[in-house]
């Protein structure tokens, strides 16, 4: 009788507690931040992500005086840092990229995912979007897209391309494209595009596809030989590259980030800081480092991040399906 009365007690416990700890994060959403603010990065450190990631979030300390401390957690084409975050308490203090990898490219591409894209964040707003480029080293006998296209048909089998990771944009561009021109190729992953980079530097690796940032500046030293771009339109630092749909019509794709949560912020917090994104991205240091990292502004408030990774997960998912790549 004595334990039935204790368990009454310890449910009236928590039934009156869990309204006490809803209001608790409602107040604390409407003076958010009050302190620092984990930034998840799902992808290493020293890429075109990391370098937009780090500046985004130095504004956002600038215009709140909180830190924003960006936390590199790479692997898995970006679902490690993604699992995180999904798992992270839901007070606004531990937030993280929205990226096309693990938010809407996996959902299709892995068998199996420990969290739900549509169902385990909150997006809050969109921050950049960047073309990517097809790269290949000196001594390849290709000096356009047909020229390519025509070797590796000859060759089948014989030739290789990188990415920064299996299920990033640069690999499910080289999926497309093996697919669109019926290749026989096989996809080499890295630990990101740094690395994938060293190897073309070295004569290792033939091909890839990746942000443009880095490789643009390879090909203008002469390192690399670029040959196109995957944005719909050519793209204006490098106006004599041809863009993939040149080529191949309707081949495009673009990698993108904003800010997120887990599931479960305060609507006023996430309201808050849509427009503190939007507020950052006017900043004329964005601006500059934005192009000088080949991105530009892609500014979208929470219900228009949420609507676009919905669109960019169906538009994606038939190629994927297509192309025959999956990750167990």
């Amino acid at each position: 009788m004595a334990g039935l009365r204790l368990g009454r007690r310890r449910a009236l416990a928590v039934s009156l507690a869990t309204p006490l700890l809803a209001s608790g994060i409602a107040r604390a959403s409407t003076d958010w931040p009050n302190k620092p603010v984990r930034y998840l990065n799902p992808f290493p450190a020293g890429g075109t992500t990391d370098v937009l990631s780090r500046i985004c979030c130095q504004e956002l300390s600038e215009l709140t005086g909180q830190q924003f401390i960006v936390e590199n957690k790479a692997g898995a084409g970006g679902n490690v840092g993604a699992d995180q975050l999904a798992k992270s308490t839901p007070d606004g203090y531990t937030l993280g990229l929205l990226s096309i990898a693990p938010h809407a490219i996996a959902p299709t591409l892995y068998g199996k995912l420990s969290f739900n894209a549509d169902k385990d964040f909150t997006p809050i707003a969109m921050f950049w979007a960047v073309p990517n480029i097809l790269v290949v080293k000196n001594d390849l006998p290709a000096r356009s897209v047909p020229e390519l296209i025509a070797l590796i048909k000859a060759n089948p089998g014989k030739y290789f391309f990188g990415s920064g990771g299996s299920g990033t944009s640069p690999h499910i561009c080289g999926e497309m494209f093996k697919l669109r021109a019926g290749l026989n190729m096989q996809h080499v992953p890295y630990r990101g595009g740094a690395p994938a980079m060293q190897d073309m530097l070295a004569g290792q690796l033939d091909m890839m596809f990746d942000n443009i940032s880095t490789p643009l500046v390879q090909h203008k030293a002469g390192k690399v030989r670029g040959l196109a771009v995957t944005s719909p339109e050519r793209y204006p630092g490098a106006p004599d590259l041809p863009t993939m749909a040149e080529f191949m019509p309707g081949f495009q794709m673009t990698s993108w980030g904003g800010l997120c949560g887990p599931a479960g912020l305060p609507p006023a917090m996430v309201e808050k800081a849509s427009g503190l994104v939007k507020k950052a991205l006017e900043s004329e240091k964005i601006k500059r480092i934005f192009a000088e990292q080949a991105a530009v502004v892609f500014y979208r408030d929470a219900k228009g991040a949420a609507d676009f990774r919905r669109a960019q997960e169906a538009e994606l998912a038939p190629v994927i399906k297509a192309s025959g790549a999956k990750v167990d």
